[in-house]
Formats: C-alpha cells, sequence, structure tokens
C-alpha cells in the first residue's frame, strides 16, 4: 500500500466548530427572535447556492432574514453568525505537529460559504498550517459530489491511495472511500491520533 502523502481536513466538526450548522441557526433564532422554522425552509431553499459561491452572504441574508423589516441590523447579524466559529485546540494541536512535521501536504477539503471560509481562514491562522483550501465555495461543487474529491486528488497530482481523509460525516467518507481514498471518522482527538497511526501518520505534538 502507498505511502499516505497528503491529509485533507474536513473543517467544521474536526478542526473548528461548525461555522453556521443547524445548532448555530437555531441560537441566531432564539437570540434574534425568529421564526425558526421559516428560517430553516429559507436556509435549506438557498444553502447549496450559498455553499458553492453561487450567492454571497448578503444575498444570503436578504433571502433568509431581511427580507423583511427587522429591528436589528444585517452587521448585528453578521457578527453573531461569524461569532459562533470556535477552534476545537485538540485537534488543532495535531493538525500543527502534522504541518510542522513537513512530511504531508495538508489541506482542507469542506463545505463552506465564501465569507465563512475566509473569516475562518483567517480568525484561526489557517494558512499557517494548510498549504490549500479545498472549499465548496472556491470549487463550486459540495461533498459529498464526486467532483470535489476528484479535483482535491487531480489538482494536488497525488493518487487517490495516498490521500488520507478526516471528516466526521460518514456520508461524505462513503463517496471519498469510493474513489480509492483512505478515510478516518473524526470523533475526538484522541481517537484521531490512535487511528492516524494505523496509516502509518505518527503525530507528535512537540514539533
Amino acid at each position: 500500500m502507498a505511502e499516505v502523502t497528503a491529509i485533507f481536513w474536513d473543517l467544521g466538526g474536526v478542526v473548528l466548530t461548525n461555522g453556521w450548522g443547524r445548532a448555530d441557526r437555531r441560537r441566531a433564532a432564539e437570540h434574534f427572535h425568529l421564526d425558526w422554522e421559516d428560517f430553516q425552509d429559507r436556509h435549506d431553499m438557498v444553502a447549496s447556492d450559498f455553499e458553492t459561491g453561487r450567492i454571497r452572504l448578503e444575498e444570503y441574508l436578504q433571502r433568509t432574514i431581511f427580507y423583511r423589516p427587522r429591528t436589528f441590523s444585517e452587521d448585528q447579524f453578521r457578527s453573531f453568525m461569524f461569532e459562533q466559529s470556535q477552534g476545537q485546540p485538540e485537534t488543532i494541536g495535531i493538525v500543527k505537529g502534522l504541518a510542522d512535521s513537513g512530511k504531508y501536504l495538508m489541506a482542507t477539503l469542506n463545505n463552506e460559504s465564501l465569507e465563512l471560509n475566509l473569516h475562518r481562514i483567517e480568525k484561526f491562522q489557517l494558512r499557517d498550517y494548510f498549504a490549500a483550501f479545498f472549499s465548496s465555495c472556491f470549487l463550486g461543487v459540495k461533498k459529498p459530489e464526486p467532483a470535489i474529491y476528484r479535483l482535491a486528488s487531480q489538482i494536488t497530482q497525488r493518487n487517490p491511495d495516498e490521500c488520507l481523509f478526516i471528516d466526521d460525516r460518514v456520508l461524505n467518507l462513503e463517496c471519498a472511500q469510493s474513489l480509492g481514498m483512505r478515510t478516518i471518522h473524526f470523533r475526538n482527538a484522541a481517537k484521531l491520533t490512535q487511528e492516524l497511526q494505523t496509516h502509518g501518520v505518527k503525530v507528535s505534538l512537540d514539533s
């Protein structure tokens, strides 16, 4: 079996918290006194376009929140939205150790809207760890569509069996596996360290 030369990381739920997942949107609905079902229905209608870069944050907010007058501003809602992102320190420690080793091409492979993705890259200094960002908002396709995994493999010029993909959602892993990638189902940082070692990837937290 080929050695792992590239490690692709999901961001939300693995390296960081989900930046705008269902729980985050629920908190926003409660904080701003929104009709949850209406908000969720409107989100579902535009989510794919939002995450693949076909609409920007301003249009997303207009279609989901500000289609009628509100007692709060777009800036207030945007700030709340961005504040939901938090780092996962233990996982970031693993990412840093692997990046510092210089042994692997480190890249993200994630579904995320443009403005949120750029905010998270900057806030958590992700350029220090990752050489490439295969985000749905940049590529125009999202997990679990096979095209996003093919693009990651082709652009990095890695054979699929050299690629290790880490995600917290089983469906995303299944599609990567079908293309020949190795995968790890993320549960927590301790188990991740153990499972990386089964693929020959040794983690040093003292790099």
